[in-house]
């Protein structure tokens, strides 16, 4: 099953691909979508949606898991974030695909084991989790989290399901 995961910012979208098998991970491709900061919000959006339009025909995800939104101390900051992110799931909706949606503190307890852990922390366990010679931008480690913390919730509700499979069998 191919897994993309997507942390979306105005400025900067981290992407990340992987495949999974079990409890395997393999690493596909990772990196970040930079718009330019001089530019207009709409245009910044529409740059945003391109790309992610691009990953998604090139690598193909099956599913797509997105960091949601959290507010910051900043309500504009805040407003831009969820108009990046907006483009970013348009462009996956736009090829037909689902999304699924993690907290902040839900993709860092999956992937490091605290949800106060930080961004070196989550850049560290990329490294280690997906076996690479260093370790991935910031933003683009955050992506590639999403996608196995997604991973990780769909093994689990797969398995949960075939329990209830199974007890429902005993009756």
């Amino acid at each position: 099953m191919r897994l993309m995961g997507i942390d979306p910012g105005s400025r900067i979208t981290g992407y990340g691909i992987i495949d999974i098998d079990g409890p395997r991970r393999c690493y596909i491709a990772s990196g970040c979508i930079q718009t330019a900061s001089d530019r207009p919000l709409p245009e910044r959006l529409k740059t945003i949606f391109e790309e992610i339009t691009t990953v998604v025909r090139t690598y193909q995800p099956q599913e797509v898991a997105v960091e949601q939104v959290f507010m910051h101390r900043n309500p504009d900051s805040a407003l831009k974030l969820g108009q990046a992110r907006g483009a970013a799931l348009c462009a996956v909706v736009m090829a037909g695909l689902s999304v699924n949606e993690y907290a902040p503190r839900a993709i860092k307890q999956a992937v490091v084991g605290s949800g106060a852990a930080d961004k070196l922390q989550v850049q560290h366990m990329m490294k280690l989790l997906l076996k690479l010679a260093e370790a991935p931008a910031a933003d683009a480690a955050d992506a590639l989290a999403v996608a196995i913390c997604h991973g990780h919730t769909r093994q689990t509700q797969q398995r949960l399901g075939a329990a209830v499979v199974q007890a429902g069998r005993r009756r």
